[in-house]
């Protein structure tokens, strides 16, 4: 699990690598507008996603205290910039509510759990590029 602005969020435990504290970050020419960078981690290229853009939630820089989120789809490897992680939570089969059963607008998630500190966000790391971007991302990395 992990905060943004706020709200909590998290990811299938099988997609996240590790989290690493937030790092200056290397511009990234014809880069979509949502990466805010790209990061060298251990030698590999990795693109750092900015979910406040994609939620439209309030921009702001990179803070000392932020951390980045590394995680992998089936076709990308990608750091998204956090405010704060916070636990490994495990929920029983079937606590996952799908989310457009709760409000429409939600593509980027999987669903909605309940833990006993509230409601957390399950973000569906497989859509959170929109194509075209993720073509843009890999044509602008393969330049580096």
């Amino acid at each position: 699990m992990f905060a943004l602005d706020g709200k909590r969020y998290a990811l299938r435990l099988d997609q996240v690598t590790r989290v690493i504290r937030a790092a200056a970050l290397t511009p990234i020419p014809h880069a979509p507008d949502i990466v805010l960078g790209i990061l060298d981690l251990q030698g590999e290229v990795l693109p750092v996603i900015n979910l406040r853009k994609r939620f439209r939630l309030p921009e702001r820089g990179i803070g000392s205290e932020d951390q980045f989120v590394v995680a992998r789809t089936d076709r990308l490897a990608l750091a998204l910039h956090v405010d704060a992680t916070e636990a490994v939570c495990e929920q029983a089969e079937g606590a996952l509510v799908p989310a457009d059963g709760i409000i429409t607008g939600t593509e980027f998630l999987a669903g909605v759990t309940r833990t006993p500190d509230g409601l957390v966000l399950i973000h569906d790391l497989d859509t959170l590029l929109f194509p075209d971007e993720e073509a843009q991302i890999r044509a602008a990395l393969e330049q580096v």
